[in-house]
């Protein structure tokens, strides 16, 4: 039987900031139990639920390190416990509530409520021993999904000031991948899709002003392909943006685990913007030959636009429940969508069947689209067109609850339909590998598609105390790392803790678009102030001075609080191998 002629990649990328012992609701540990109960687990629940089906979902899913090393925390394990107790328990003194005065539709709803999350409770301590991320380990070593990386704490890598700081980011991110999820991470995520191509750079004048001085810096797409990573993804408008597709010969000897060992430029000229088009996977780079190559899967606009629009997509049906309006005590979701005005006393009550009908129409709806789309692309030397659609994850099951659903739905539908397939992106890779590279401009998937959304007059202060702190680092190691002291060591490790999680982009992302300043402010200047505490602990022990007993109940409440990454290497910050 021949392949199907079109291939579709799903891409759900999973991210959230450190807030184990940073406060609870609502901003803080809140946050992490709601991604794992309306998310993470619905998720799972439908990857093994179409895999004992034998389906596998083939979905491409980003579990970025941060996140992952959360969820195998025990103090998640026990807190989660917790929070599904109070999320029981809330929905049945609802359901009283509303039997009480006569509300027998919200009381049945309040029932489903509570069926739901006594499923959950039952799903994430019976059938995973409260080991999500075991669960995702397993169902990519059953071939079922494929699990990519990204930068430890998610740091917007283009604005970083030095390339050390990138190294220890990639570093940490793969480390902790295999440590936690057992295999070597073949895919990565950028943060907010952020690119920055190899160039002369000198710090945004927002940040530092200009005295002149630039100096050569090497791309996001290097970094990756000397850590043996093989793709990314990015946003359509950096390939619309980019140059002329350049044609290249791939050389798959030696490869070390990657999937190409080496690029060659073809003797032909580059290729018209044309046949630029997100239905094509490229090598990235105009300097590809000096490192290991890499690759680029593009976001597909129309496609991703028909999911994630908030006018146009799917998830904005008024027969879907509302996100917004919710019943004390518990929070829990009684009303849909109804229509686009903001006024919530005008929702209408939920209704569960009506919502699934719409599930089955849309998704229906969505098979469609891939086919038309596919079928219109050519297919030069039998090569077969894709379509890369990254989300959020947490659009499906948090955002939208039905998000799971139709995920579903779509994918078993693709899974009995010759006409596309259900890849992964290295499987995608693998059939059909880049025939052209590309150079990349800068930017990334956030609005604008530049930088802004991360720089601009509310968060320069925070890339100044960011900076100040990554040059400290540097000075920290080179002077006083690989003395064989256990107890300096274990300074330079929390400090290095401390910029990672002073260097997450969720800080400035919460400020700009306003969903979290306060906290992100707080966040942001405790993470400096405790890097910098602990950066005059360890250069007081290396003068042999004395250290007081608030100093060391100080450092161990803080290595209690932030014990993320276990085993950080300070000696990632001394110097960049292989720099520009």
């Amino acid at each position: 039987m021949s392949s199907p002629p079109g291939a579709f990649c799903l891409v759900l990328h999973t991210h959230l900031p450190y807030v184990l012992g940073h406060s609870t609701w609502p901003h803080g540990a809140s946050m992490l139990y709601e991604a794992a109960a309306e998310c993470y687990l619905p998720l799972l629940r439908t990857f093994r639920g179409l895999f004992s089906d034998g389906i596998p979902p083939k979905v491409t899913i980003g579990l970025t390190p941060v996140v992952v090393e959360q969820l195998a925390d025990e103090r998640f394990k026990e807190w989660f416990t917790h929070y599904l107790v109070d999320r029981i328990e809330t929905a049945q003194a609802n359901a009283g509530e509303f039997r009480y005065r006569g509300d027998l539709h919200l009381a049945y709803l309040a029932d489903r409520w509570t069926h739901h999350y006594q499923d959950l409770q039952r799903v994430f301590h019976e059938e995973l021993d409260r080991d999500i991320v075991g669960a995702f380990r397993g169902l990519q070593e059953q071939g079922a999904i494929e699990i990519m990386t990204s930068a430890a704490t998610h740091g917007y890598l283009p604005l970083l000031c030095e390339d050390a700081s990138i190294q220890a980011q990639i570093r940490q991110g793969i480390e902790t991948h295999q440590r936690l999820l057992g295999s070597y991470p073949r895919g990565f995520w950028l943060p907010e899709c952020a690119y920055r191509p190899r160039s002369a750079w000198a710090p945004p004048a927002e940040i530092q002003p200009p005295d002149g001085h630039t100096w050569w810096r090497k791309g996001l797409e290097e970094f990756l392909g000397e850590h043996g990573l093989d793709y990314f993804v990015v946003d359509s408008h950096l390939l619309a943006d980019g140059g002329d597709p350049l044609p290249v010969d791939v050389d798959y000897e030696d490869t070390l685990g990657k999937l190409w060992g080496g690029l060659r430029r073809r003797d032909e000229p580059p290729r018209p913007g044309w046949e630029k088009t997100t239905n094509w996977a490229y090598f990235v780079g105009s300097h590809f030959e000096d490192h290991p190559p890499v690759a680029c899967m593009v976001r597909n606009e129309a496609v991703s636009h028909q999911v994630w629009s908030a006018d146009y997509g799917y998830p904005g049906d008024g027969w879907y429940l509302e996100f917004h309006k919710k019943h004390m005590p518990g929070d829990h979701r009684y009303w849909r969508i109804t229509d686009d005005r903001n006024d919530l006393a005008t929702k209408d009550c939920y209704s569960p069947e009506m919502a699934q009908s719409r599930v089955h129409e849309q998704a229906g709806h969505f098979v469609g689209m891939l086919h038309d789309m596919l079928e219109a692309q050519p297919r030069p030397h039998g090569r077969r067109p894709m379509v890369c659609a990254p989300f959020d994850a947490e659009l499906f099951g948090h955002w939208w609850h039905e998000g799971p659903m139709w995920l579903e739905q779509v994918i078993r539908w693709v899974a009995a339909d010759p006409r596309v397939e259900m890849m992964t992106c290295r499987e995608y890779l693998i059939d059909t590998p880049p025939a052209t590279a590309v150079n990349l401009p800068e930017g990334s998937w956030g609005a604008g598609g530049g930088h802004h959304i991360w720089l601009n007059d509310n968060t320069t202060w925070s890339w100044r105390r960011l900076y100040q702190a990554e040059h400290r680092m540097q000075h920290l190691v080179r002077t006083l790392a690989g003395t064989g002291d256990e107890q300096l060591t274990a300074f330079l490790q929390q400090a290095s803790r401390e910029l990672l999680l002073l260097q997450a982009s969720d800080w400035q992302f919460l400020i700009s678009t306003h969903g979290a300043p306060d906290y992100a402010a707080h966040r942001l200047v405790a993470h400096h102030t405790d890097f910098n505490r602990v950066a005059d602990l360890a250069e007081r022990w290396a003068r042999q001075e004395h250290l007081s007993d608030d100093d060391w109940a100080y450092f161990g409440s803080l290595c209690d609080r932030d014990r993320v990454f276990p085993n950080v290497d300070p000696l990632w910050y001394r110097e960049v191998h292989h720099p520009a």
